[in-house]
């Protein structure tokens, strides 16, 4: 049953037809593990937080760096060499104290990925580096667990869903294996405007918040593009996964 206190804090939420009342009591049940609390996180979780998903996972071993500040919303000047998911905690528990909060302060790993997602409704990459986000991909697609995945380069980004049950295209369906090092760009390269990972994260909490839900169209067998700098925006449609996909594809490549 949802308090007086939650029935108003989500009373606007709840105004949404497609949530309502038992939508709300399915986002208190929910767990949601967001993998990175930087630029993609930072939004993804204050709307998790703020939207009354039940538990949620925060997963960064970094610390708060003064360079992170222009995107990295849930951190402030005075935390500057805190651990991320102290930081992240504290912002979002003094928005909802309501929400129960884990805090993950290791690396994450091939070896560990599979026991720490093992016990979350949906994972959300919010990491950056491509190793990451195959990695997440790999283990979630293994362990059949739904994840939403972005990335931002600049004032671009791009967002998309996978569940398990269907022939929904994963994320190196896309991608394939892992570019050489050398030809990976990186904000600390290419830089990265604070607006585009607010626009990602907040797209993966809403892509969260209906998988939870069960309201409206997720963003799989589809992947959106977005430019801030044209204010373009375009969703792809990607109908089939690729029988070659090393993580979910049932065919050998042949030479």
């Amino acid at each position: 049953m949802l308090s007086n206190q939650e029935l108003e804090r989500y009373s606007r939420q709840m105004l949404i037809e497609e949530i309502g009342y038992e939508g709300q009591k399915k986002l208190k049940d929910g767990h949601v593990l967001v993998i990175g609390a930087g630029g993609l996180g930072s939004p993804a979780l204050l709307y998790l937080a703020a939207a009354g998903v039940g538990t949620i996972g925060i997963a960064d071993f970094d610390c708060v760096d003064l360079s992170n500040l222009q995107r990295q919303i849930l951190h402030t000047t005075d935390r500057i060499g805190v651990p991320k998911t102290e930081s992240a905690e504290k912002t979002l528990r003094a928005l909802n104290p309501e929400v129960r909060f884990i805090r993950i302060s290791d690396r994450i790993t091939p070896e560990n990925i599979t026991g720490l997602i093992r016990d979350y409704d949906i994972v959300l990459d919010c990491t950056d580096g491509m190793e990451n986000k195959l990695m997440i991909n790999d283990a979630c697609v293994k362990s059949e667990k739904p994840f939403v995945h972005a990335g931002v380069l600049g004032t671009s980004g791009q967002i998309m869903t996978w569940i398990p049950g269907g022939n929904y295209p994963c994320f190196r369906c896309i991608a394939g294996n892992e570019p050489a090092d050398d030809s990976c760009e990186s904000c600390a390269v290419m830089g990265v405007l604070g607006a585009a990972t607010g626009t990602a994260g907040s797209l993966q909490a809403a892509e969260a918040i209906k998988y939870l839900t069960g309201a409206g169209d997720l963003l799989t067998g589809r992947i959106l593009f977005f430019d801030l700098l044209r204010q373009d925006f375009t969703v792809l449609d990607i109908p089939e996964r690729s029988p070659y996909c090393s993580a979910c594809g049932k065919q050998e490549r042949t030479a």
